[in-house]
């Protein structure tokens, strides 16, 4: 039986927004259209396994699902780094051809709503965060293919 949340870091993730599980990792819709473990290196390497062989497989997925050409993995290990949550996670960008003029710009725009979504956490108590419905409606569209 799922649990009605999961931890992820300091945040709890209802049930509803996580579209895949097994027994070392989840998948779940990004609040804002984006085994606790904060760094990579504490990772088992069952656990780096695992946590890639998922990542690939939704990866494919939603490549197919958004009628994507790429993917961008990202992982941003540290606050050095950028990570806003004290977790390791992925996020999985769906790309289309020509969808930044430089190819790289992905990663500025990637840093840009890191740093404010750390400063909306902190400080913004008007975020604009989807609802619970919105997710979850988004994590059935998606479970519909997750296998």
């Amino acid at each position: 039986m799922a649990p009605e949340y999961y931890d992820f870091g300091p945040y709890k993730i209802h049930h509803s927004s996580v579209f895949y599980t097994n027994d070392l990792c989840f998948a779940f819709v990004n609040l804002r259209p984006a085994v606790p473990v904060k760094r990579v290196a504490d990772l088992t390497a069952e656990e780096i396994t695992d946590l890639w062989m998922i990542s690939q497989k939704v990866g494919r997925q939603l490549e197919s699902y958004h009628k994507a050409s790429s993917l961008t993995f990202c992982i941003q290990d540290g606050p050095q780094a950028g990570q806003s949550v004290p977790h390791v996670h992925i996020h999985i960008l769906p790309r289309m051809s020509r969808d930044y003029e430089n190819n790289d710009d992905i990663y500025e725009d990637i840093n840009k709503k890191e740093k404010e979504l750390k400063e909306k956490l902190e400080v913004d108590k008007e975020r604009k965060d989807r609802s619970l419905e919105e997710m979850a409606l988004e994590a059935d569209e998606y479970r519909k293919f997750i296998i």
